[in-house]
């Protein structure tokens, strides 16, 4: 019964810490993407104060879930610099709680807080974020130039030298399209031509399309090879494919699905699902991680102390993740090893130190 007390008031502590980080997160990130909205609107005279705000609001759910491993790290941080000021870690020796039953306490309560978030923080920021881009992109000049994978192939709405380019193909294979259909539309929106491709080589935003077929005015004209203009290249569409934080877990699984029908890769998506599959452990790790840490550092610091070294192992183990996926993206490693060696590590190094936790 005493043990059961002491276990909630550890986890009640713990989660009451760890909202008045987040929302200090929260107000850092609105803070810090308000001002780049605004940056961005500079020239837009008829926006109001009222979009930049609203814009950094849909945003910021999105940028707090990339960082909430980092914040339980630092919610542990100071979960336990309050326990050592009111020294109540010698309370709790006390009565028979080992550092090791603490460590279990606080992750168990992060591994159940990170999979709410996952499974229901995540949905609703991906919703959120979504709204966030169609609003930024009608006022960004890319608006006119947009592309989309549905389950009958790609769709690429194009616009330059005042015609309008509604172009569809039926696979993508490396830096070539297949199967293409073009409709060139003039300003009026009037059909002025169709063009057929079996193949377009567009690596370059001047595609070379090949076994051409050309109806107008009722006549089909056949060309071996035609250079065709856009505003793609292959670089491009890959970039308009990699903000996957805008899908909800559903819209990911019809996304795959549509790439692999496509012939598209789904190395990108099968790395972000990994990134979520594992998300509930890597923020139970950070926090097992920054137990291991606080028990074994000397207790006499200063709370500025103990928030630098939680920013720098934070950012550290950030970008240890990103170079890890990018590695499995370009080496053609397979994005469960690539996404999950960076956590192997983390849970090595925690593991060898927890076998002598309880003397510490």
């Amino acid at each position: 019964m005493t043990y059961k007390i002491y276990q909630k008031y550890l986890i009640n502590n713990f989660i009451r810490i760890f909202f008045k980080t987040t929302f200090v997160f929260f107000f850092l990130i609105v803070l810090l993407n308000i001002l780049e909205e605004i940056n961005f609107f500079k020239n837009e005279e008829s926006v109001s104060m009222i979009l930049p705000i609203k814009l950094t609001l849909l945003n910021t759910p999105t940028v707090l879930f990339d960082i909430f491993p980092f914040i339980f790290f630092i919610t542990t941080q100071f979960f336990f610099i309050k326990i050592l000021d009111n020294q109540e870690i010698q309370v709790l020796k006390f009565y028979g709680i080992s550092n090791f039953q603490i460590i279990k306490i606080l992750a168990l309560a992060t591994f159940i807080i990170s999979i709410i978030i996952n499974l229901f923080f995540y949905n609703i920021s991906a919703k959120l974020k979504f709204g966030y881009l169609e609003i930024k992109n009608s006022y960004s000049n890319d608006d006119k130039y947009l592309a989309t994978i549905t389950d009958n192939g790609m769709w690429i709405k194009d616009e330059i030298n005042n015609n309008f380019n509604i172009i569809h193909a039926s696979k993508i294979q490396g830096t070539s399209l297949i199967n293409i259909e073009i409709m060139q539309f003039d300003k009026n929106f009037n059909l002025e031509q169709s063009i057929f491709s079996k193949k377009a080589n567009i690596k370059k935003k001047e595609w070379t399309l090949k076994h051409v077929k050309i109806s107008k005015d009722n006549k089909i004209i056949d060309i071996d090879e035609l250079l065709f203009e856009s505003n793609f290249n292959s670089e491009k569409i890959n970039k308009l494919f990699s903000n996957l934080y805008s899908l909800t877990f559903f819209e990911l699984k019809e996304l795959k699905q549509n790439y692999f029908n496509l012939g598209y890769t789904t190395a990108e998506v099968d790395s972000h699902f990994n990134t979520l599959y594992k998300y509930s452990f890597y923020t139970t790790l950070m926090t097992i991680f920054a137990c291991v840490i606080m028990f074994y550092i000397k207790r006499n610091r200063s709370k500025v102390f103990y928030l630098i070294l939680g920013i720098i192992v934070s950012v550290v183990i950030y970008y240890i993740n990103y170079f890890s996926n990018i590695l499995g993206q370009n080496l053609n490693l397979s994005p469960l090893f690539s996404s999950s060696a960076p956590l192997i590590i983390l849970l090595l190094i925690s593991s060898i130190q927890l076998i002598n936790i309880n003397e510490k």
